[in-house]
């Protein structure tokens, strides 16, 4: 069975009335200088209500601790583990998930208190009745790489800060007889089965060190995680329990409900340390990692080096724009695109594999986790090939390693040596071609060929027999069979291009054919595609706005019929002869936009941000506005593209229209404000939209530079007039990777109103279904 973020998340859902924050209190009024300092224009509390499910807390470029503060451990809006619409915080956790619509991990709570030790965190109606203090958002402090929070019940102030894999907590105490520190090992997201752990060991190493792990199935089932724990200043006494009853000390205590108090007294002001090493391995690989990344107790030489990291992460690209609201956003979004993919790895090389497993790596190689692939394909990862040359290979070939040591073969949705399955397509496959196909080196093309073709042609998986004997999936036989077909197409087309850069033609041959399977579902009579039965009759009734043609399963995945229509990435050219050709077609492309947003009671909340029935708070809608310019009217497609950039999103806690997704939110709006998107991202062709911004600057590594050069009078000019790629004036509204990925320079020029000439022509359309 398939599972969707819905299906995980069914009766998790929980609507909340998200407190919105002004801008002024999100981040630092402009002052002089702050185009030097990219810094200053990031603010990880963007997203934090709503539905964009990120965290506040502290992290690294794609590393593997993000120690954050936790509100709430269940419930849809909870993903990340807050929420701000909260006013109490349980602790202190060190991993989180950055925006997805499924939750899981927050492992190893720690929260400081004083006054008699609470064993359980309490409610978010009753913070007394537990550990939870109450907290103030004007006391919180955030930025990359550090977290700063009072908490109130306490009268303790809390900091963090990260390394790659471990966390530095500085608590600052008041006079109290009656400090201590809660470490909580039950504690975790709880949306999903119960109970979430399956087991958990914790050991007392020496007087001021914790060690231990656990496994959980929050949504990654048998998920396992570990961890070294140290404090600075040696407790008075340490107290463990099981199951919320005190026991005796022992040299290890298992169960599935494991804490420990660590008392202190403090005179005012003290401060006490904490720094905790993780682990997919083995506590004793966390506490390798601990001691290599956190030798000593320097909480500001850690911030400081974190924030350098972030400085030149954020520092990859300079944009010049007098709109202050758009900067905050546009760094923002780089931001949370380099939350992950996140490091799953020790630094002796050691990593949890998909098979269960301990592996050691190749030198020089890297592991990573957290791939959201059904969402990343489309934008973040090739954002990735643009600004992460490096990591790139290292991204490919742990999907390859994943998809050979993975009993479910393909990856779809790996998370910390688990496969959750979760949502459509296998789109490793996806993300890997594209990387192939742009040229990257050191990737082990030979075997992702095979292992994509096991999975295409081999494997008995969600309805790919269907595709591959009747060239669809019929509705009656498999859940989700149009989305899932379309899927497929597109992962045959991506697998293709391996197929020819082997030299393989007669499976390029075959698997390009096999991509148009999507036809069999228009239905000319109505425009639509259209679910379709065994019998190879459409089903019926048909309403557009369904997700499903009955109440058993749903037949698009998050979308309907009005958004899976337009769902078709390497074939523009032949949906649009589907429709009769570009009249009708961009006939009925206006109508999305201009149609009724009704949507059916049982709609998912994923659908979101709706013009129309255009939702670009889900995924499946992200490419559509660009499809004008294969029917050679981009200046639709610059129209409708500045007015999402416009409305979808704002510097604000709800400034997200959906889920963030892992960084493919924020790569819809970086790559668009900077004036392209790739529709097709295996291809290598990126489409102009309209860009935001008067000039910038984006480095891709080895000294090599993009730079984007925008005329215009007034920034409220949206239509290019011309473009010059690499100096010569082009008539087409699209380019290619290679045109750029050595470096290169767009010179937009804009105006007011649409240059009707321009991009129109036949010969200046953007390719489809060309290998």
């Amino acid at each position: 069975m398939p599972i969707s973020r819905r299906t995980f998340m069914n009766g998790a859902a929980a609507v909340c009335a998200a407190a919105t924050l002004e801008t002024s209190a999100l981040a630092a009024a402009a002052k002089p200088g702050l185009e030097e300092d990219p810094l200053h224009w990031v603010d990880p509390r963007i997203g934090t209500g709503g539905h964009g499910h990120c965290y506040p807390g502290a992290s690294v470029p794609f590393g593997a601790v993000q120690l954050s503060p936790d509100t709430y451990n269940e419930g849809w809006d909870w993903c990340a583990g807050y929420h701000v619409s909260d006013t109490s915080i349980m602790g202190f956790s060190h991993t989180h998930l950055s925006g997805t619509g499924c939750g899981d991990l927050l492992d190893f709570l720690v929260m400081p208190g004083t006054g008699p030790a609470k064993l359980v965190p309490g409610t978010r109606d009753n913070p007394d009745g537990g550990y939870r203090s109450r907290f103030d958002h004007k006391d919180e402090q955030t930025e990359p790489g550090y977290y700063s929070v009072l908490l109130k019940d306490y009268n303790v102030r809390a900091e963090l800060t990260a390394t790659d894999r471990a966390g530095l907590h500085r608590y600052t105490f008041p006079q109290s007889d009656q400090a201590y520190l809660v470490l909580d090992l039950q504690h975790g997201y709880d949306g999903g089965p119960k109970p979430n752990v399956l087991a958990a060991e914790l050991t007392n190493p020496t007087p001021g060190t914790l060690a231990g792990g656990r496994q959980t199935r929050a949504w990654g089932n048998g998920r396992h995680s570990y961890f070294t724990l140290q404090v600075s200043k040696q407790p008075t006494k340490i107290v463990f329990y099981q199951d919320d009853v005190e026991v005796a000390p022992a040299t290890k205590f298992t169960g599935t409900n494991l804490k420990a108090v660590l008392h202190f007294k403090t005179t005012a002001n003290e401060v006490i340390f904490v720094k905790t090493g993780i682990s997919g391995v083995s506590a004793e690989g966390a506490a390798a990692n601990l001691k290599a990344e956190i030798p000593a107790w320097e909480f500001d030489q850690v911030r400081k080096q974190a924030k350098e990291r972030w400085r030149k992460q954020i520092g990859k690209i300079k944009v010049e724009s007098a709109n202050e609201d758009h900067k905050r956003v546009f760094y923002t979004a780089l931001y949370h695109m380099s939350l992950g993919p996140t490091r799953f790895d020790d630094v002796d090389g050691k990593y949890r594999g998909m098979d269960n497993q301990v592996h050691t790596l190749p030198s020089g190689q890297q592991n990573y986790t957290a791939f959201s692939l059904w969402d990343t394909y489309r934008a973040a990862h090739p954002a990735y090939t643009l600004l992460e040359p490096e990591r790139v290979p290292q991204f490919m070939n742990t999907l390859i390693r994943m998809a050979s040591e993975s009993p479910a073969g393909m990856p779809v949705w790996p998370l910390q040596g688990t496969e959750t399955g979760t949502m459509t397509g296998y789109h490793s496959a996806s993300v890997i071609a594209e990387a192939i196909n742009k040229g990257f080196t050191g990737i082990d093309t030979e075997r992702a060929y095979e292992l994509m073709m096991k999975r295409a042609m081999v494997d008995d998986y969600r309805g790919l027999g269907y595709y591959r004997k009747i060239h669809y999936i019929p509705a009656d036989r498999e859940e989700e069979s149009v989305s899932k077909t379309f899927e497929y197409c597109y992962n045959d087309w991506a697998i293709a291009h391996v197929a020819k850069k082997l030299g393989k033609t007669d499976d390029a041959a075959m698997l390009l054919k096999r991509s148009t399977n999507y036809r069999n579902y228009f239905d000319k009579s109505i425009g639509f595609m259209r679910p379709k039965l065994e019998d190879g009759s459409f089903t019926t009734p048909f309403n557009p706005i369904d997700l499903g043609h009955s109440k058993k399963w749903r037949d698009y995945t998050e979308s309907n019929a009005w958004q899976t229509t337009f769902g078709v990435q390497h074939d523009a050219a032949g949906l649009i002869n589907l429709f009769g050709g570009t009249q009708p077609f961009v006939a009925k492309l206006d109508e999305l936009f201009t149609t009724a947003s009704t949507l059916p009671e049982d709609a998912p909340p994923d659908i979101a941000g709706l013009v129309g029935q255009y939702a670009h708070g889900n995924e499946p809608s992200h490419h559509i506005a660009y499809l004008y310019v294969y029917a050679g009217q981009p200046h639709k497609t610059q129209a409708r593209v500045r007015s999402l950039l416009e409305t979808m999103y704002s510097p604000n806690p709800n400034g997200m229209q959906g889920n963030e997704d892992v960084g493919q939110m924020s790569a819809w709006y970086l790559l668009s404000a900077l004036g392209f998107y790739p529709v097709d991202a295996v291809s290598g062709n990126y489409i102009l939209g309209s860009p935001l911004f008067e000039r910038a600057s984006v480095s891709l590594g080895s000294g090599r530079q993009l730079e984007i050069e925008v005329l215009r009078k007034d920034p409220a000019h949206q239509y290019i007039q011309s473009f010059t790629l690499n100096g010569k004036p082009q008539q087409r509204a699209w380019f290619h990777h290679s045109d750029i990925a050595r470096g290169g320079k767009l010179v937009l020029n804009m105006g007011p109103e649409p240059n009707l000439s321009f991009g129109s022509a036949p010969n200046t359309i953007p390719p489809s279904m060309t290998l």
